[in-house]
């Protein structure tokens, strides 16, 4: 007597094995792996798996394994000190540099030659939030966001802008592109949605995803996060150039007349969106990119440097962790000051001319850090490598790069840790804005009261009423506040 089998399982539409194209492509790259567990999963997920795969661009995620493997240990070209004249340093500048950048920025603005981009695809997980970063209030009288903030900061500038030229009755609106990632997309869009865009008009701000990579093992192997899903991650901040190039809008800023773009990370609570002094001055110069840059506050500070590539060549970004303690230390003898001061604080300009290019070199080279990380996988959480480019990545294709220091109290006051840390905090953040907004109020010819030291607090003045402490005398001058408090008129 002969023992039927049982039935085979529901098979779908793949039958009992995967796709045999799609094998045989896996194959090719070292990545049928992917596979393993193909027997024992169900139809619905088998159909998962085909089009987790089919999504991933094979070819070019091999490229960018190997290449970025293979550029390990491959020694840099040795880094020297930034050249004195490449930076503009705050003491060197008369109120007359001053007043022609703002106008010549005003001007460029208000012919809509400005576009700007955001980097908002971190979720605020540091600060104790899942939320988007964006949507981060820090405390403020007002108990206004961080992308409220930077809107109304853009609202003032087109202000500006448009009373500075010849038809002060027409505003030009200034582009907000806005980079998010697949864990930030939908609640940016819907904070902005539900605030109607903080007054900025809806069809003025444009939300797009950065990619995100499969996450490897060290051996070149796709992680799998789950039997039927391969591990990804965001490719970093510096995956905004292949976004833009992607979703084809730098053709977009190029149809509205863009020439120049501002882009910057999304937690500074001080950030000068769509600067007109930066703006103006990079201008001027004539130069390919520009970053704003801060001194160290000290040798030991956690920051990425500017430093230049070989004598004569490209200025490009060394992170803090890369950084030996003589480097950190080294003093310039003819200054007293540390030779590896300036600090990048991720805002930059560039030409867009420079953006498509720059695009255009990365995607070719291919070449992206490598993060060792603890990635969730089928085996629980697992070491592996996660592939990220960053902004300041791009420095080290610019023909010409002028860096252009500003005031650390006046426009870096980052929120990257929650209340309670030592530095980078949301409590430290408010205070550095209220100090600054008192200043501009008592330089306007007012006067302040407070129950608590000062020094504990401070007023905020609406962007809505000034960009950078312009424009207050006649709100201020001769009154009395209470702080803390919002001035808003």
């Amino acid at each position: 007597m002969v023992v039927g089998l049982s039935a085979p399982g529901p098979v779908g539409r793949w039958g009992a094995a995967p796709p045999q194209a799609l094998l045989e492509r896996m194959k090719d790259y070292g990545q049928e792996g992917a596979f393993a567990l193909w027997d024992d999963l169900s139809p619905e997920d088998r159909e998962l798996l085909v089009r987790d795969i089919e999504s991933i661009d094979l070819s070019r995620i091999d490229r960018i394994i190997r290449r970025s493997l293979g550029s390990q240990g491959i020694p840099m070209l040795a880094v020297e000190p930034v050249p004195e004249s490449s930076v503009c340093k705050v003491e060197d500048r008369s109120p007359e540099d001053k007043e022609r950048w703002w106008k010549k920025g005003l001007k460029a603005i208000s012919e809509g030659k400005l576009a700007v981009v955001l980097l908002a695809g971190g979720q605020g997980t540091r600060l104790g939030s899942s939320d988007p970063k964006g949507c981060f209030n820090i405390g403020l009288p007002s108990g206004k966001s961080l992308f409220q903030l930077q809107a109304e900061r853009i609202l003032c500038v087109q202000k500006l802008a448009a009373q500075s030229s010849e038809n002060p009755s027409k505003t030009v609106p200034i582009h907000w592109y806005i980079m998010t990632s697949p864990f930030t997309d939908a609640a940016t869009r819907k904070f902005f949605e539900t605030r109607r865009y903080f007054g900025l008009d809806a069809d003025q701000v444009t939300f797009f995803q950065q990619g995100t990579l499969p996450c490897i093992s060290a051996d070149a192997r796709f992680i799998m996060e789950t039997p039927y899903l391969v591990a990804k991650a965001p490719d970093g901040n510096g995956g905004v150039y292949a976004a833009l190039k992607s979703k084809k809008l730098m053709e977009d800023m190029a149809a509205r007349g863009v020439k120049y773009v501002d882009c910057y990370g999304v937690d500074n609570a001080l950030v000068r969106v769509a600067d007109p002094t930066f703006l103006g001055y990079f201008i001027e110069k004539g130069v390919s990119s520009a970053a704003k840059v801060v001194r160290k506050a000290y040798p030991q500070e956690n920051v990425g440097v500017f430093v230049q590539r070989g004598r004569g060549g490209p200025l490009s970004v060394v992170e803090y962790s890369e950084m030996d303690a003589a480097m950190t230390t080294e003093i310039n003898q003819s200054t007293g000051r540390l030779r590896y001061c300036w600090s990048n604080i991720c805002l930059h300009m560039f030409t867009l001319d420079f953006l498509n290019q720059v695009a255009n070199s990365l995607e070719k080279d291919s070449v992206y850090h490598l993060a060792e990380k603890k990635i969730p996988s089928i085996h629980g959480y697992t070491t592996g490598l996660k592939l990220e480019q960053f902004i300041f990545d791009a420095f080290t294709y610019s023909p010409s790069t002028a860096l252009f220091e500003v005031m650390r109290e006046e426009e870096f006051a980052p929120v990257k840790n929650a209340n309670g840390a030592t530095y980078d905090t949301p409590d430290s953040a408010k205070l550095m804005l209220l100090r600054l907004h008192s200043r501009w109020v008592v330089a306007a010819g007012g006067f302040l009261t407070h129950s608590v030291p000062l020094y504990m607090t401070g007023v905020e003045v609406s962007p809505l009423s000034s960009y950078a402490g312009e424009n207050l005398e006649a709100i201020c001058r001769g009154r009395t506040f209470h702080a803390p408090s919002e001035i808003s008129f």
